[in-house]
């Protein structure tokens, strides 16, 4: 499921799908604005239009200054959907802590700058559309525990980006082309045991999808067109996990200093990178019978479906935890890591 044809389509379909009016769009106290600063630099600014004061989550986020990942989506000349080369995580939801958030009081603003050459390869320049969508977790005022998820969706920005001066940029992640495996010991025999229950689950979820079983809840349709996309991703991650597929590298070091707090795991799409961080071994179970809680196994299928080599496009992280995953629109929760973890999980534990 591999080739640069289905990167475009895929493209086309998410660049028609964020563009368009959404009528089941929820209303949202977030507005949020970009404006081209410098040659590829991106101004994300987000207002709180509400009456009340709100603590957005920024780790993982639009908002996170300190690591890299995708604040914003950009598409080339054609609506070819330019590679994102940073990295994508999955947070422990439980314990987050106040340097976690970002504190938008009523009527604040909280200005981002994001340089987008560092983060995808603009050296030919050239006309790029930019935007940014999604739901972004909160607390409540003064607190770090997660209540909810807001929608946001920005303007589209145009803008002319000279190739030769991105070119310049130093690049948020060097690239690697030999990465051997880390993971020994008490960890290797985990990474094992949470590969062979990806497999599993992830087999299961497959057959379960292609009879329809619960798409409706996870991905709102059982159009045959999900049905297929839906057991054929998870098909491929059961194929990769099992050992038969020889997609992604799996790792237990963190070469790319991704492993900060919270973080259980990520992945790095454009090197089909994987690591498992300390957390990943010390604060989840194996398998989990709870419903939408987080495990090992899950938080495996969670990356596998973040990396393209085992199936293409990847998806993003469009809505974290079952709450945000089950808003998003069909399209949406296809393009989504989460949705086919908390699907696997509820077909496992028959949620």
């Amino acid at each position: 499921m591999k080739g640069f044809a289905q990167i475009s389509l895929a493209a086309l379909i998410s660049y028609a799908s964020a563009t368009a009016i959404n009528v089941n769009k929820r209303a949202s106290p977030l507005s949020v604005v970009l404006t081209a600063a410098g040659n590829s630099e991106v101004k994300i600014a987000v207002t709180n239009n509400g009456e009340a004061a709100l603590n957005l989550l920024s780790k993982g986020t639009f908002l996170d200054e300190a690591n890299p990942v995708e604040k914003v989506k950009m598409f080339a000349a054609g609506n070819t959907q330019v590679e994102f080369e940073g990295i994508r995580i999955r947070l422990l939801t439980s314990g987050l802590s106040a340097d976690d958030f970002v504190a938008l009081g009523a009527g604040e603003t909280k200005e981002v700058t994001v340089e987008t050459a560092a983060l995808h390869t603009l050296t030919q320049g050239g006309d790029f559309d930019v935007f940014a969508e999604g739901l972004i977790p909160f607390a409540a005022a003064g607190s770090t525990e997660l209540s909810g998820n807001l929608p946001y969706e920005s303007n589209k920005l145009s803008m002319s980006i000279d190739g030769t001066v991105a070119a310049t940029v130093e690049k948020a992640l060097a690239k690697r082309t030999v990465v051997g495996s880390s993971c020994t010991g008490s960890k290797l025999t985990a990474v094992r045991t949470a590969l062979s229950n990806c497999a599993k689950l992830a087999t299961s979820a497959a057959s379960a999808a292609s009879a329809g079983t619960k798409l409706t809840t996870y991905f709102k349709s059982t159009s045959t067109s999900t049905k297929n996309t839906v057991s054929a991703r998870l098909r491929a991650v059961s194929s990769d996990c099992g050992g038969s597929g020889s997609s992604t590298s799996t790792n237990c070091n963190d070469p790319y200093s991704g492993c900060s707090s919270n973080v259980l795991a990520y992945t790095v799409p454009s090197a089909n990178f994987i690591t498992y961080c300390n957390l990943f071994f010390t604060a989840l179970p194996a398998l989990t019978t709870s419903c939408h809680a987080q495990d090992q196994a899950t938080t495996v299928i969670h990356e596998e479906t973040h990396a393209p080599g085992v199936y293409s496009p990847g998806t993003q992280d469009l809505g974290y935890g079952y709450s945000a995953a089950t808003a998003l629109s069909a399209s949406q929760a296809l393009n989504n890591a989460d949705s086919y973890a908390l699907y696997a999980n509820a077909i496992y534990a028959n949620c």
